[in-house]
């Protein structure tokens, strides 16, 4: 037994095995992985050992290329049979918004390189003789897709690793995990302790055990899936002693099953609703194995559909029917990179839903994070600090059960999927669902997106719901009788025109916007400031009052994060981030800050929410409820200072992301609805009213405003994002200052450019869409919508440097249609920022 290593990872399935070769591969020959059984005794061995290349998230999509990519080469390394069978898949499509999905996944797909091909219901026919496809409008197929065998899969990687150095202990049983005061790390066992710089955990239906022993709530729980086994088919049989190929992986996304071949006979595999949450509190300590009982009542329907798609599947007998435990996550997304909790050096490769195909993608950029400090692709979709408090077990049952029954659900670009809310509300909540609010939720806090008029209400014939079994093409009503208000689309559904009326009311009167869920952060001591500067870009406001835009950077020289500095005391800094990332950021602010006691951090997320005040009235609204001069002399844009409204005091910082005159109104919280209350009675005569997070949006594209990780990512550099107002070159250093300058000096592959697309009419790009010179795939979109102040269509994106000069003519594809685009010069609204200064 071991009792030094340099990294220690915790499970032997093919997820710790993928992690443990890639570390190997990468020159870390000392490493060691502990296996309680034996290498695939969990979730492992029971996988259908599918490989789908579809995925909407850019994380999740290029670690499945990667393994796709890198299965086959295993063979030849380590002279074991992966059992890979690269037959293709082919996924159907009954409905418009089926394929309006697969057109915009061709898109994507096309950006990161995955090959995906259109089938017309003949060539389904062609392909899979033994499927019905009368009622398909088409289907798509990934080529090089299949399935491999996940057991010979992880022994492959087993002895590759060991073959660079890597050593696994099988049958040892992991008792603890602690941290000494130099920071290294002791895995305690039952054969003796293991100290190592790194501790990986990749323990599957565990993994809410082995985050315990280090304080953390991880937010894994496994659900039951079931998929059925049968007897051989004649015609299957047939087709393979006359030396056909087989039929390929088949999905019949509308009825959420897939089937495929198996041993001259069929697998059928459903996602069905109401399928269980397991393991909650962990497995027996000696599961090994194991399965659960079938219920083959949850599967009736499934079954039926798929016997009206494959009659053939009716006339075999049931061999096997197999009922295991796969990790979910809230979102069905893996959770790949660091811990939270300021815990250094602990990582996590848990709540993997597709881990056979997941990964070897998953392994090797966990891999470069340990070694290198960074992934190499943008891992944010996947990152395990996306989730924050609020993901409690409860809260995990509910999701993670709604994740596992989606599956196969058409992924809308505005979905927002009901379970376990309405949760985190601000106390503004109810004013604006009286107002007309539709929420949507961001790190579990409730957000109005769009307001509907009064009495606004979808009827069953609006929303003209498709006759399969998922047809969810709108939320869930938050209780029976509330009224259906939104229908999502790919392209310009119902609330369009209503997000277009609170844009244009915004510019010409005044709205205000609940942004509560950003996350706040108090910085103090004194070495803040000193702290703060050498860790941002930007300089750090040296005036009380004064307020700057910042960012910290990769060691790399790509965007980590984006933060607005507010200077409210000496020695005191108000830092403000995205809601969404609270988590994220905070633990990179707090495995960052000195060790000698000069900087404290607090996070005060939940004493603050945020109303935003914008338009051209509002400085006349904001003075009628407070005695402070608002003029620009005295309030000029990017400062901030201390008013009261009426009784109730707030942080008033004269900025936003609309691009009007404005103040984010930041308050203690339980002042909120006083303020909410003062500012509607003040601003009757202004006619304020409410806006959401969708006019928002389209307002910030007409300002070529970025967001983290679309526009600015870890994958571009600072300077290639266009941030170079932001960044202080001159400043002794930053955070990643160096490598910038050489990333600079080495020459950029992208520049970030706004674009205008023409001949739009019912769908505006969303990001993600690629872009071409001729037939040439020259850059990306990374956001798109359409911008109501200057009425036009826009897309923010990366190209080619040569090609980001103003004026030039490129296409990009909007599902599958290539529209013309022109670069335009940024900020198409207001360039000079007079409506923004208030001048």
């Amino acid at each position: 037994m071991n009792s030094h290593a340099r990294v220690v990872v915790i499970g032997g399935g093919v997820v710790g095995v993928s992690t443990l070769y890639h570390l190997a591969k990468l020159g870390w020959s000392d490493c060691v992985l502990i296996e309680r059984k034996e290498l695939t005794s969990g979730s492992t061995w029971h996988a259908a050992g599918l490989l789908p290349l579809f995925n909407m998230s850019y994380s999740v999509g290029q670690m499945h290329k990667y393994s796709v990519g890198f299965y086959p080469t295993l063979e030849a390394e380590t002279e074991l049979n992966v059992g890979f069978s690269r037959v293709s898949n082919i996924r159907l499509a009954r409905t418009p918004d089926r394929m309006d999905e697969y057109k915009y996944y061709a898109g994507v797909a096309k950006t990161i390189g995955v090959d995906v091909r259109f089938l017309t219901p003949e060539q389904v026919k062609e392909i899979w003789p033994l499927c019905e496809t009368d009622d398909l409008i088409g289907a798509i197929q990934h080529p090089d897709d299949g399935y491999i065998q996940p057991a010979d899969l992880t022994q492959a990687l087993a002895r590759g690793a060991r073959s660079r150095g890597a050593t696994i202990h099988r049958q040892t049983t992991v008792t603890g995990v602690t941290q000494k005061p130099n920071g290294e790390w002791v895995v305690s066992t039952d054969k003796g302790d293991i100290t190592c710089e790194h501790v990986v955990s990749a323990t599957g239906n565990f993994a809410r055990r082995t985050g315990a022993m280090v304080g953390l709530d991880v937010p894994v729980i496994p659900v039951e899936h079931q998929y059925i086994v049968t007897e051989a088919h004649p015609a299957i049989q047939a087709r393979k002693a006359a030396g056909l190929p087989e039929m390929g992986v088949l999905r019949e996304s509308d009825a959420s099953y897939y089937m495929r071949e198996e041993a001259g006979g069929l697998l059928l595999g459903p996602y069905e609703v109401g399928a269980p949450c397991c393991y909650v509190d962990g497995p027996d300590p000696q599961s090994e194995y194991e399965l659960f009982q079938e219920d083959l009542d949850r599967l009736a329907p499934h079954i039926e559909a798929a016997i009206a798609r494959v009659p053939a599947f009716a006339e075999v007998g049931i061999k096997k029917i197999f009922n295991g435990a796969i990790a979910y996550t809230p979102d069905g997304s893996p959770i790949v990179g660091p811990a939270w909790n300021g815990l250094k050096n602990f990582w996590l490769n848990e709540g993997h839903s597709f881990g056979v195909t997941a990964a070897g993608g998953a392994g090797w950029q966990l891999a470069h994070w340990i070694v290198e400090g960074e992934p190499t692709i943008d891992m944010m979709g996947v990152d395990p600090r996306r989730f924050g408090d609020y993901a409690s077990k409860g809260y995990l049952r509910q999701k993670n059960e709604e994740a596992y029954a989606k599956v196969f659900t058409v992924h809308y670009p505005d979905e927002e999927r009901t379970g376990a809310r309405p949760l985190r509300r601000t106390p503004c909540y109810d004013r604006m669902k009286a107002l007309g609010a539709v929420f949507g939720s961001v790190f579990g806090w409730e957000r109005p997106n769009w307001f509907a008029p009064a009495g606004y209400a979808l009827t069953e014939a609006d929303l003209d719901k498709p006759d399969v079994i998922l047809n969810e093409n709108h939320p869930e009503p938050a209780k029976e009788g509330d009224p259906i208000r939104e229908k999502w689309s790919f392209r310009r559904s119902n609330y369009f025109e209503h997000v277009g009326a609170e844009c244009r009311h915004v510019h010409e009167k005044v709205g205000l916007l609940d942004m509560s869920a950003f996350a706040k952060f108090q910085v103090s001591g004194p070495g803040a400031e000193a702290w703060l500067d050498n860790l941002f870009t930007n300089r750090i406001p040296k005036d009380v009052g004064k307020v700057s835009l910042t960012y910290l950077l990769t060691a790399k020289g790509g965007v980590r994060a984006e933060f607005t500095v507010y200077r409210e005391a000496p020695q005191s800094f108000y830092l403000v981030s995205a809601g969404a990332l609270e988590r994220h950021d905070y633990d990179y602010l707090l495995k960052a800050m000195p060790t000698d006691g000069s900087v404290r951090i607090e996070k005060i997320t939940t004493q603050y929410g945020v109303l935003v005040l914008a338009g051209p009235r509002s400085r006349e609204l904001l003075a009628k409820v407070t005695d402070a001069d608002l003029s620009n002399e005295a309030f000029p844009w990017l400062t901030g200072k201390d008013i009261d409204i009426g009784a109730a005091h707030t942080k008033a910082l004269r900025v936003n992301f609309v691009g009007e005159l404005g103040w984010e109104l930041h308050h203690p919280i339980e002042m909120q609805n006083y303020i909410f209350d003062k500012l509607f009675e003040a601003g009757a005569e202004f006619d304020l009213k409410p806006f959401g997070i969708r006019a928002m949006d389209s307002m910030r594209l007409e300002k070529t405003y970025k967001l983290i990780p679309r526009e600015l990512s870890i994958e571009y550099a600072a300077l290639e994002s266009g941030l170079g107002r932001f960044i202080a070159m001159k400043k002794q250093t930053f955070h990643g200052k160096d490598a910038l300058a050489a990333w600079k000096a080495r020459g950029f592959a992208n520049k970030a450019v706004t674009l205008e697309v023409h001949g739009v009419t019912d769908a505006d790009a969303r990001g993600s869409e690629p872009i071409y010179l001729g037939e040439a795939l020259v850059g990306r979109a990374t956001s798109g919508g359409y911008g109501w102040r200057v009425n036009k269509s826009l897309a923010l994106a990366m190209v080619r440097p040569d090609l980001a000069e103003i004026g030039t003519e490129l296409e990009i594809s909007i599902l599958g249609e290539r529209h013309r685009a022109t670069v335009i010069p940024d900020s198409p609204y207001d360039p000079e920022n007079l409506a923004l200064k208030g001048v």
